[in-house]
């Protein structure tokens, strides 16, 4: 930011320029907010951002009668067909961008179909469908028995919540008014209840005293905070599944029938993707960076054309005393880049060689030089000789 401000010296000449100073304050002003946003931003989306949708879920039933004709030995043999199927119902006022499609299985952790026990036996009556690291997702399941009469069934949906959530122990869901939740919601239920009713200790803080309903839950009187985890781990248990009870029945009109049933899912927000693809954005950052080079450019011409301008302004006022300070500035630049040490200004005068010390340096010098040409003379003569 530094290198875009403009001299004071220039303002001063450029009373316009002032317009570009008020635009840096405010583009300063408007950095600190889009970072501080970035921040949010990024606080917000190491946090689930979930939203509740209804899964419509479709059991088509479809009846095989047997055809005396048919060459296929299992056609002869009546049969009936289960698909279960569904697709999320999307809101029409909604007018943001849709959501991409997922397979039907994604929204569930285990699907289960039992079948009647007294027609297909203990081996053949339950279709159990389980998500594994090796699970390849599906639009649908889909089960197929013989048989022509009607078949109660009941289907469980385990739904996959992401993050994981849990069902609390009824004691302690009827006190926090909690059912099913994730885990650092039910924690945080449990601190607040604690601050609520002043159940930590005063002077040990780092124990609670347990009340009535928690000594009742917790089976102890006293205990730690970071105890809690751990005696939470006995309260918790997984969510209970959504069970439907349905009929297979043949008598439907065409033998085929199609029932419907909403479900509650939790999906990932529309707006959390916006809020990654816009953390990820680079196309503004590149034009703000080109766009500051170029600002970084220009006032690097203004400066250089501000030196020029106050030199020759120098000279115009007055070109000898200009001329002077001029060879005096280039003498000790020269001196500085050969690493000579002096006064150039006293070196300029006669009166500085008429000085006491100038004649000892003037024979110290001499001496130098002489010995120096009879080292080299000794040299030569001791080449010669060898």
């Amino acid at each position: 930011m530094a290198d875009k401000v403009l001299p004071q010296r220039v303002r001063d000449l450029v009373p316009e320029s002032q317009a570009y100073m008020d635009l840096l304050a405010f583009e300063r002003k408007l950095d600190a907010t889009i970072m501080r946003k970035r921040m949010d931003i990024q606080e917000a989306l190491k946090r689930p951002i979930k939203t509740k949708k209804k899964l419509r879920v479709h059991l088509t039933t479809s009846f095989q009668t047997p055809k005396p004709d048919a060459e296929d030995g299992e056609a002869l043999v009546p049969s009936w067909e289960l698909r279960v199927e569904g697709r999320i119902l999307e809101d029409p006022s909604n007018k943001s961008e849709p959501q991409r499609k997922r397979k039907f299985s994604t929204y569930f952790k285990s699907l289960v179909i039992e079948l009647d026990r007294e027609l297909y036996g203990p081996d053949n009556h339950l279709v159990e469908w389980h998500r594994t690291s090796n699970t390849q997702e599906t639009d649908g399941f889909q089960v197929k028995r013989p048989g022509e009469e009607n078949v109660k069934c009941t289907i469980m949906f385990l739904l996959d919540y992401q993050p994981p959530q849990y069902k609390l122990e009824p004691r302690l869901a009827r006190l926090l008014g909690i059912h099913t939740q994730t885990r650092p919601v039910i924690v945080n239920a449990i601190w607040q209840y604690i601050k609520s009713h002043n159940l930590q200790d005063s002077h040990e803080r780092e124990y609670i005293n347990n009340d009535r309903y928690f000594q009742q839950i917790f089976e102890c009187p006293r205990m730690k905070f970071s105890e809690i985890p751990q005696r939470l781990n006995q309260l918790l248990v997984p969510p209970d599944p959504i069970v439907i009870h349905h009929l297979i029945s043949k008598d439907t009109p065409e033998n085929k029938r199609v029932t419907c049933y909403d479900i509650d899912v939790e999906v990932d927000d529309t707006l959390k993707a916006q809020m990654h693809s816009f953390l990820l954005s680079t196309a503004s950052q590149n034009e703000i960076a080109t766009y500051d080079n170029k600002i970084y450019e220009t006032v690097e011409t203004i400066n250089s054309l501000k030196i020029n301008r106050e030199f020759f302004l120098g000279f115009a006022r007055d070109p000898q005393d200009f001329i002077t300070q001029w060879i005096q500035s280039q003498s000790q630049d020269l001196k500085v880049m050969t690493d000579v040490v002096g006064n150039p200004e006293e070196e300029r005068r006669a009166d500085f060689y008429y000085l006491p010390w100038s004649q000892e340096a003037v024979c110290r010098y001499f001496y130098s030089k002489v010995q120096q040409k009879r080292a080299e003379l000794e040299q030569a003569l001791g080449i010669r000789g060898t």
